[in-house]
């Protein structure tokens, strides 16, 4: 999971936007086995395809979550064009409002990389 953007004061004084990741697949994860411990058979399919969907999100790493955290909210803005435009860099900084021009460069170029 990916947290919205949070503003933090450089050391010149300039604000800048850092986008911070959370990791909370082991949590979920832990829960969706305590599931499985007491799941009734019809509740097992499910709770066993919910455990590999999880597993399979947090294989990535903390660049691959901010590539779909970026992918999320540019199709969430309607934005459908290449993910390394200046199209998309505003879209994402429309979407995103307190991130800062380079940032929303860096993460646009990080997620098209992907």
């Amino acid at each position: 999971m990916m947290s919205n953007c949070m503003g933090v004061t450089g050391m010149f004084g300039k604000r800048e936007t850092a986008v911070v990741v959370l990791r909370d697949a082991d949590a979920i994860a832990e829960s969706i086995r305590a599931a499985l411990a007491d799941a009734s058979e019809a509740e097992r399919p499910g709770l066993e395809r919910a455990a590999a969907l999880v597993a399979a999100a947090a294989e990535g790493g903390d660049a691959e979550l901010r590539a779909r955290w970026v992918r999320r909210r540019l199709a969430d803005a309607g934005y459908e064009g290449e993910l390394d435009a200046v199209a998309a860099v505003k879209s994402l900084r429309q979407a995103e409002p307190g991130l800062s021009l380079v940032a929303a460069v860096q993460l646009t170029k990080e997620a098209a990389a992907r």
